[in-house]
Formats: C-alpha cells, sequence, structure tokens
C-alpha cells in the first residue's frame, strides 16, 4: 500500500467546520473506506498560522511541506494540515493536505 498527497479546499465558520465538510464531501465522492487517498481518512487536523492565500499559492506551499516530510504531517497516520485561503466570497476558507494511504 501506498501514500498519495491530497489537496483539499472547503469552508466553514471555523477550521473544525470546514475539516467535517471537507471530509464529508471526500466520503461521498469516494466512499465510507480506508485507503481512499482523500482527507477522509484523517480524524485530526494542524491549522498552520500563516496569512491567506489564492488557493493556487496554498497549493503550492502545501506541496512544499509535503516533499520537505514537515515532521507535522508525518508520517502519513498523521493528521492533516490546514492553510488559511481566500475563496472570493468573503467565506472563510482552508486547504486541507496530507498524505492519505491508497
Amino acid at each position: 500500500m501506498g501514500a498519495m498527497p491530497f489537496y483539499t479546499p472547503a469552508t466553514g465558520r471555523n477550521v473544525s467546520r470546514a475539516f467535517f465538510n471537507a471530509r464529508s464531501t471526500a466520503a461521498w465522492e469516494h466512499g465510507h473506506r480506508d485507503n481512499s487517498g482523500t482527507v477522509y481518512e484523517k480524524d485530526e487536523v494542524t491549522l498552520l498560522d500563516e496569512p491567506k492565500r489564492p488557493l493556487p499559492r496554498a497549493i503550492q506551499r502545501a506541496e512544499e511541506l509535503i516533499e520537505a516530510k514537515d515532521p507535522r504531517f508525518f508520517p502519513r497516520s498523521g493528521p492533516a494540515g490546514a492553510l488559511p485561503i481566500e475563496t472570493g466570497t468573503g467565506e472563510s476558507g482552508w486547504l486541507f493536505f496530507g498524505l492519505a494511504s491508497c
């Protein structure tokens, strides 16, 4: 079994609600199973205290953290990361990222 990176944007009134929304959407789209390669597999999230970014730049930052094997998100059984993102709608948004079994 391997691991693959995931990058899942979601909105919500706070990071906990957005994480719930992201996991629910992933379960709906990919099923309620292990080894889905999605944010659904994560039970915890670590919010990074970084400035809001447009989604493409947030994905770029998440890729950097994954490539650097940032210990906050490794091993793949570790928590998801969360970066605040600009949504353009006034809603609060985050990019959830990490490694998930596939």
